[in-house]
């Protein structure tokens, strides 16, 4: 799910239960983090859908990235490079190891 299927799903909730979706008490609720910006634009757009509720909590798998115009893009930047972090880390630790017995 999302960030902004998150946000509609939130919305829909406090509207259900007869309060009015605002960007505070959206932004309470969600799991991950989102900016204000994001928030707003969802907020903007939605419309009650009172059987959309539902909020998948899954993570995000780090080696998926989707590209939604209004997701926030250091997110996804950093989403994409987590891996790569990862093998230089592990290249850097086996260029030690081999170094130390060539040495």
């Amino acid at each position: 799910m999302t960030i902004n299927d998150e946000i509609i799903a939130i919305a829909n909730q406090i509207a259900n239960n007869g309060q009015k979706p605002s960007v505070a008490l959206i932004k309470t609720k969600l799991s991950t983090p989102a900016s204000l910006p994001i928030i707003i634009s969802v907020l903007k757009s939605w419309t009650h859908e009172p059987t959309l509720i539902q909020v998948d909590n899954k993570k995000p798998d780090k080696n998926t990235v989707s590209f939604n115009k209004n997701d926030d893009i250091s997110l996804i930047i950093q989403t994409a490079l987590e891996p790569l972090y990862q093998e230089i880390k592990a290249l850097k630790s086996t260029i030690e190891i081999l170094s130390k017995k060539l040495n």
